[in-house]
């Protein structure tokens, strides 16, 4: 690895720890100000509609500019929105109402890194060693994401929930300053943003079935199968276990997907595609439906994380199929869509989850998200031969 690639993985881990803390936080501020599992899940909305709603113009950014100083202007932002909300909740003028209107533009925020740094990273490696690259980058992405909730739930015990939010704008800061040091190995192809160049993007998408087939079984997956919006009522009601239990088991997924990654690096680059990424998803439901049945807070998390590490499969098979499929000039507007599809499951799925749980219990909702899961993966295998025949 070069020293651009190491200082761009460092600012990935920083704003990943970061996002997912402020994540794992706002959610356990919202349970403990209304307990209500249907205004938790609210926050889904909050953040779908201008995190989807302006990715494909994120991804036309990304494509027509320098991608590091995209990102860094994108976390300015975010970082005066944690900002704001540590201070509203350490003065004690914090609101439901605030959290969704704060939360909602730190979604927009995500909607212009995360195209810019998906692309870049095509931009730090040669080609050929694009798909170590990506297994390296999911994998500073599982340990961020494990080190986010985990470090929130610590925080948050000690001390509170707006110091948690300060730790988010210093993470920030810190994955901003990493940027300025990163030269790239591969000048991008650039191309100005337009209505035309967003068309484009989604038409190379749409012309790709695998791309379409991947980036949709995830979305279906995550959005029947994430308990993430309920884990608060896990933690608190189900398996009493508290802020710090709470903390563990936010971060079980991504331990879970952390030491998958650490397996995929040392095993040779996957080939049979799509036939590892079916079972992946199976695997990924049969965890769920095991999570939502489990009382046990050490089993609850070993399924937790089983559901990550069968996740991140997903994960390095669909990014490395994004990247070996699509042209420079294009990636920028291919991970927005992209995005789109994983902006749109996660926050759909806390809706979902929110809901649902408001009208059956959060362990039913879980359950049955599960078994769909399962029934999805399945008939998309059936359904969709050429994923089943998908090799890298």
């Amino acid at each position: 690895m070069n020293r651009s690639f190491r200082l761009y993985l460092f600012s990935r881990f920083c704003s990943g720890t970061a996002m997912s803390l402020l994540r794992a936080s706002l959610l356990w501020q919202l349970w403990a100000l209304t307990h209500s599992e249907a205004r938790t899940g609210a926050l889904g909305l909050f953040m779908v509609v201008p995190g989807a709603g302006l990715a494909l113009v994120g991804g036309a950014i990304a494509d027509a500019n320098d991608r590091r100083r995209v990102i860094q202007v994108a976390q300015t932002v975010s970082l005066a929105a944690s900002a704001a909300l540590c201070v509203l909740t350490l003065t004690g003028r914090i609101s439901v109402e605030a959290i969704y209107a704060l939360a909602a533009l730190l979604a927009a925020c995500s909607a212009f890194e995360n195209p810019s740094r998906s692309a870049l990273l095509s931009q730090m490696v040669p080609r050929e060693d694009l798909p170590r690259a990506v297994t390296w980058g999911s994998t500073v992405q599982a340990l961020a994401f494990a080190s986010g909730p985990a470090l929130a739930g610590v925080v948050i015990a000690s001390a509170n929930v707006g110091t948690a939010y300060a730790v988010h704008a210093v993470l920030a800061l810190a994955s901003i300053g990493a940027l300025f040091f990163v030269e790239v190995l591969v000048p991008a192809t650039r191309r100005a943003a337009s209505w035309g160049a967003v068309r484009e993007g989604l038409a190379f998408v749409r012309q790709s079935p695998v791309l379409l087939a991947c980036m949709g079984l995830d979305l279906v997956a995550v959005v029947l199968g994430g308990a993430s919006a309920l884990l608060p009522v896990f933690a608190d009601e189900i398996l009493q276990v508290g802020a710090h239990g709470y903390g563990l088991l936010a971060g079980a997924l991504e331990v879970g997907a952390l030491l998958m990654s650490l397996v995929l690096l040392r095993l040779p680059q996957m080939r049979q595609a799509g036939v590892l990424l079916l079972a992946a998803v199976v695997v990924y439901g049969v965890g769920t439906i095991g999570f939502g049945l489990s009382t046990w807070f050490p089993l609850s998390l070993g399924l937790y994380a089983l559901c990550g590490a069968a996740d991140q499969i997903s994960v390095v098979l669909r990014q490395s199929a994004v990247q070996l499929s699509t042209p420079d000039e294009l990636r920028g507007r291919v991970s927005a869509v992209n995005m789109i599809f994983i902006v749109s499951s996660n926050q759909l799925s806390v809706v979902e989850s929110g809901f649902l749980a408001a009208a059956i219990g959060a362990q039913s909702t879980v359950v049955l998200g599960g078994v769909g899961v399962v029934v999805v993966a399945t008939v998309v295998a059936i359904a969709v031969p050429t994923l089943r025949r998908f090799r890298l």
